[in-house]
């Protein structure tokens, strides 16, 4: 089984689905790639909005929500972090980078350590010193990776993941799709246990 796992490196909803998706897929001995698409183009090109442009109800029903998730997942998540949204992009091209020249694995902790470190320690992954900590956190060899991620192919390969996202049906993050059956929202984990339970 395998499970394509599309991501946003600035959402709050897939983080706090990060590591429970990493457990399912291990559980079930399914494979996970990630792909940190660009929702900004999913959103334009699926009809939603991005976080400002949400109305006011919309936005202020959102705090509600990560605050009863926080505690019922017991993830201690910043409501109001001071960095949100950062510039994804560097820390992107790093996860695609690391995700085709080292592995499915690593990519993914990297992924989500970016989104522990905006989501639960305050800090700014796009500060190129704090993302290079980030990615030594991992066990990856930081200046390797940074000049990998410099590349400009990863963000022309982000694109075409991205385009691949929308053609696929997917249209928030975080958004898993196993053959053809599509969950968005970490919410939704507990129809991909059972999806990944029938094999």
């Amino acid at each position: 089984m395998h499970i394509d796992y599309y991501a946003s490196l600035n959402s709050p909803w897939t983080h706090l689905g990060a590591a429970r998706i990493e457990a399912l897929a291990a559980q079930h001995g399914a494979t996970l790639r990630i792909y940190p698409v660009d929702f900004g183009t999913i959103f334009a090109g699926s009809g939603g909005l991005p976080l400002p442009k949400r109305s006011p109800q919309r936005q202020a029903y959102r705090l509600q929500e990560l605050a009863r998730w926080r505690d019922a997942l017991g993830i201690p998540i910043q409501i109001h972090p001071k960095h949100f949204p950062h510039n994804e992009l560097p820390a992107a091209a790093c996860v695609i980078a690391v995700r085709e020249t080292i592995g499915d694995a690593p990519a993914i902790r990297l992924a989500h350590r970016v989104l522990k470190a905006l989501w639960e320690e305050d800090k700014d992954p796009a500060d190129p010193a704090t993302l290079a900590a980030l990615i030594g956190d991992v066990g990856l060899d930081a200046q390797k990776v940074m000049a990998l991620g410099a590349d400009p192919q990863w963000l022309e390969r982000r694109k075409a993941d991205t385009e691949a996202a929308l053609a696929r049906g997917a249209f928030g993050a975080p958004f898993y799709i196993i053959g053809d059956d599509m969950f968005w929202g970490q919410d939704r984990l507990d129809f991909v246990a059972r999806r990944l339970a029938r094999g």
